[in-house]
């Protein structure tokens, strides 16, 4: 038997999450199938397609509840996406999940010819991404997934960071009439939207305001950057968090903002500091003058580390403590904060 998974959040960032009065929900792996399956119980057009991943998908349910829904592949990543292109050109409204190490990877050429090309309204379920198969090292890390994906034209990246962006991302999927991909993780999510939160494709989330440091974060990071968010008030320091669930079309606007009303600005992402969230906001802000100190925090150019997703995260810096020392690197210019100013 193995030992179970290390916490994802340090006891320090657990109370911190306790006093910010954050809810603890369910993994988005979870409400992604029970949502899919309300979806499809109106919609027999609605389908999902799965290679040898029904169970790691959470779709165990939607094949008891619907088995005329569900296809399975097998071990089969190219002909999952072929499959669902061609079910999707005939009105189908296609599903097709596997873990995102292996559908970005053995599928791209699928992806990007047969549904992308193609233009048809397949929507990719990349599940397990990240580092979230932990122990398993870098053959089933996907820290490649959003770099290989940006270079496609014609394709919506999506990557809720809670509950209620995965029920609206996948809600708003079943709606696209072109390509889309959802980027799912593995862990239990905190709730970080109050009710009334309205979600749109491509219009980011802005969970805090500040203008000392800006975290522009997506997926299972977003609440690491909230928690820092919180660390930091207790030093002064002023920081805005932002839940940039659309990688693309990636709202500008909102990156824009945080630059030019922001000392510095810190990206967060579970993928390659190299073609990601980051340098998608570097590109935005350096191709509209703003030179605002600026830093990508992801997983760098290394074989990574070997251990639990909480581990890796710590080990990366993608914590509550970790982003909030990036965030005092970064206005250690002798400047002080907006607090001090104010004393």
């Amino acid at each position: 038997m193995s030992a179970p998974a290390p916490p994802m959040l340090s006891a320090a960032a657990r109370a911190r999450a306790g006093r910010l009065g954050l809810r603890p929900g369910r993994p988005n792996l979870d409400v992604f199938a029970e949502t899919l399956e309300e979806l499809a119980r109106t919609d027999p057009n609605l389908v999902a397609l799965t290679s040898d991943s029904r169970g790691s998908g959470k779709l165990g349910p939607f094949g008891q509840a619907l088995p005329g829904q569900l296809l399975e592949v097998g071990i089969a990543e190219q002909n999952l996406v072929g499959i669902a292109a061609g079910l999707a050109a005939c009105g189908k409204k296609p599903f097709a999940v596997s873990p995102s190490c292996f559908l970005t990877a053995r599928a791209l050429e699928q992806i990007k010819n047969d549904v992308c090309y193609s233009d048809v309204p397949v929507v990719l379920v990349g599940i397990s991404a990240g580092v979230s198969y932990g122990a398993l090292g870098s053959t089933h890390h996907s820290l490649h997934d959003l770099a290989a994906l940006r270079a496609i034209p014609n394709l919506t990246l999506l990557v809720p960071a809670d509950n209620f962006e995965t029920r609206e991302a996948i809600r708003a999927a079943a709606r696209a009439r072109h390509p889309v991909f959802v980027r799912f993780g593995k862990a239990p999510m905190y709730d970080l939207h109050p009710p009334g939160t309205r979600f749109e494709v491509g219009r980011a989330l802005r969970l805090r305001e500040g203008r000392d440091v800006a975290f522009v974060a997506t997926g299972e990071t977003v609440v690491h950057a909230l928690l820092a968010a919180a660390l930091l008030e207790e030093e002064g320091i002023d920081a805005r968090v932002i839940s940039m669930h659309t990688i693309k079309p990636l709202d500008t606007e909102m990156v824009l903002e945080a630059g030019r009303e922001c000392r510095a600005v810190v990206t967060v992402e579970e993928h390659s500091v190299h073609g990601g969230l980051g340098e998608a906001c570097a590109a935005v802000l350096m191709q509209a003058g703003v030179r605002t100190p600026f830093r990508i925090v992801g997983i760098p150019d290394e074989e990574t580390v070997t251990g639990a997703q909480a581990d890796i995260f710590r080990h990366y810096g993608i914590s509550m403590e970790g982003l909030a020392g990036t965030a005092r690197e970064l206005l250690g210019t002798g400047r002080p904060t907006r607090a001090a100013v104010e004393e």
